[in-house]
């Protein structure tokens, strides 16, 4: 499922995939490289080494909400309200002004 994000102050808008991240499935850590996201692509690959590969099979279930809410921090709302309802549907906290 795709939902949409818009940010606070630039107006810039992106599409975000949230569920399953079949790319984290495949490519592991390099997905939050290819995001620019360096903070998760280090602790993706910290915690492969230390728990031996097994994090590889875990974040896929994770990394695109993790995905999202960093976003959120970073000033991007919901850009609709299909968006703001599924996001609170899936307990992703939205800011109080919104």
């Amino acid at each position: 499922m795709k939902i949409n994000l818009k940010h606070n102050q630039t107006g810039v808008a992106k599409q975000v995939k949230l569920g399953f991240s079949w790319t984290t499935f495949f490519f592991g850590g390099f997905v939050p490289l290819i995001r620019g996201d360096l903070k998760w692509f280090a602790i993706m690959w910290l915690l492969s080494i230390f728990t031996f590969g097994l994090a590889w099979f875990v974040f896929p279930f994770l990394y695109n909400k993790i995905y999202i809410k960093d976003m959120m921090e970073k000033g991007y709302v919901p850009a609709d309200d299909f968006t703001k309802n599924v996001l609170q549907v899936q307990g992703i906290q939205l800011k109080v002004n919104e």
